[in-house]
């Protein structure tokens, strides 16, 4: 069963925006990820704590904003960005994954 995506924005102190993404990135909904990383201004920083699942056109979204995004990311998605090559191009802080 698919989890729907969920995007929350909020304004940290230091200026940046986080974007806090639940459920499942896919090609089906990643117009609705990549608005809003455009539309956020700035340094931008994606809590993919709760993301289930990443297919390739969401980590094409991430590639073309990788000069302004840092990630936040469970330790099931840990190598999908290691073999994508993105954790050369971006800061990626790992969390406990939620079923440890």
């Amino acid at each position: 069963m698919t989890t729907p995506l969920t995007i929350s924005s909020a304004q940290k102190a230091d200026g940046t925006t986080s974007l806090t993404v639940r459920g499942e990135i896919d090609m089906s909904n990643t117009a609705d990820l990549a608005e809003a990383i455009s539309s956020a201004p700035g340094h931008v920083l994606l809590d993919f704590a709760e993301v289930d699942y990443l297919d390739s056109a969401g980590l094409a979204v991430l590639f073309a904003n990788a000069d302004r995004i840092e990630l936040v990311a469970n330790s099931m998605l840990g190598p999908v960005l290691e073999i994508s090559g993105l954790t050369e191009l971006v800061t990626v802080r790992e969390v406990p994954s939620a079923h440890s």
